[in-house]
C-alpha cells in the first residue's frame, strides 16, 4: 500500500510540475465555472484543497483579490506554489500549507468557500473529506469540486479494464467489482457525497472531454514554454514516459467519461 501511494503521489508531482498547472480536464474554464458557483469575491476567504503547485490558488487572489490558503499532502507542491506566489508577488493574500482533506488544521466555520479540484477522486475516504470540507466552511458559505465523472454507468468492458489499471495503479482503494466504482465517480456518486455531509441547493454540471480544447486552455493558461518543457520532458526521460503510458486510455473512453463541477451551500 505505501509503494502504490508513494508513487501515485511521484506521478501527480512529475505531472503537475512539468506544466507548472494543475492539470484537469476542463482547464480554466471549468475553474471559472466552479469560482462563479460559489460566489466568490474579493470578500471571501478560500480554502483550496489539493491545491497542487497553487495554480488556482493565485488565479483567485490576483484576479479576485480574495484571501486564500492552500493545502496539500506533497510536501514538495507546498515548496512549488510558495514559489510562484511569491513570483506573482501575492504572498500577502495566499498562504500555503501541507495538509490532508481528511483531517484539516483548522477550526470550526473559518472559511466562505471551499473548493477541490481533481482532487477528491484520490482521496481515500471520500466522505470523511467532505464532512470535514463542511466543518470548516461558514453557514451561508459553499462547498464546490470539480472531479472526472462517469457519464454512462454501463461502459464497454475495453473502457472498464482501462480504468481498473489505472484505478489500481493511483488509488487503491480497494476495487469491489466494476459497478461498485463506476457508480462512485458518476454525477449521482458524486452528488451524493455531497448530500451527505448535509449540503444543500446542489448544483451538478457535467461534460464530455475535449482533449483538442484542454490543451488550446493550457497553452493560453501556462504558455507554450510550458507545454514544450513538458513534451521534453516526456522524450527525455523514460522513466516519466512509461508511467504515463500506463494511464493512457482508449479513444472510446471519452464517450462514457468525463468531468462535471458539483457545488452545494451550507445551511
Amino acid at each position: 500500500m505505501k509503494n502504490r501511494e508513494k508513487l501515485s503521489q511521484e506521478i501527480i508531482a512529475k505531472q503537475e510540475f512539468s506544466y507548472f498547472a494543475t492539470k484537469h480536464a476542463g482547464g480554466l474554464k471549468s475553474t471559472i465555472e466552479l469560482i462563479e458557483l460559489c460566489n466568490i469575491n474579493k470578500d471571501s476567504y478560500v480554502l483550496d484543497a489539493g491545491c497542487g503547485v497553487g495554480t488556482t490558488a493565485c488565479y483567485l487572489a490576483k484576479k479576485y483579490g480574495c484571501r486564500v490558503i492552500g493545502i496539500d499532502i506533497l510536501e514538495r507542491m507546498i515548496k512549488w506554489s510558495k514559489q510562484k506566489a511569491k513570483k506573482e508577488g501575492l504572498e500577502d493574500r495566499v498562504e500555503f500549507r501541507i495538509a490532508n482533506a481528511q483531517n484539516l488544521p483548522f477550526e470550526d466555520a473559518l472559511f466562505d468557500v471551499v473548493i477541490g479540484e481533481a482532487v477528491n477522486a484520490f482521496v481515500e475516504d471520500k466522505q470523511k473529506a467532505m464532512r470535514e470540507y463542511v466543518r470548516v466552511t461558514k453557514p451561508g458559505g459553499f462547498v464546490g469540486l470539480h472531479e472526472a465523472t462517469w457519464l454512462k454507468t454501463s461502459p464497454p468492458k475495453e473502457v472498464l479494464e482501462s480504468f481498473a489499471k489505472l484505478h489500481k495503479l493511483l488509488y487503491d482503494v480497494g476495487l469491489e467489482g466494476y459497478g461498485k466504482w463506476v457508480n462512485e465517480f458518476s454525477a449521482d456518486g458524486w452528488k451524493n457525497l455531497l448530500q451527505s455531509a448535509g449540503l444543500k441547493d446542489i448544483v451538478v454540471r457535467t461534460y464530455k472531454t475535449n482533449p483538442k480544447n484542454d490543451i488550446i486552455d493550457r497553452i493560453k493558461l501556462i504558455g507554450p514554454w510550458r507545454i514544450l518543457k513538458t513534451y521534453f520532458i516526456y522524450f527525455t526521460n523514460p522513466e516519466y514516459r512509461a508511467l504515463t503510458k500506463k494511464v493512457v486510455l482508449p479513444k472510446i473512453a471519452t464517450e462514457y467519461y468525463g468531468y462535471g463541477t458539483y457545488v452545494g451551500k451550507k445551511y
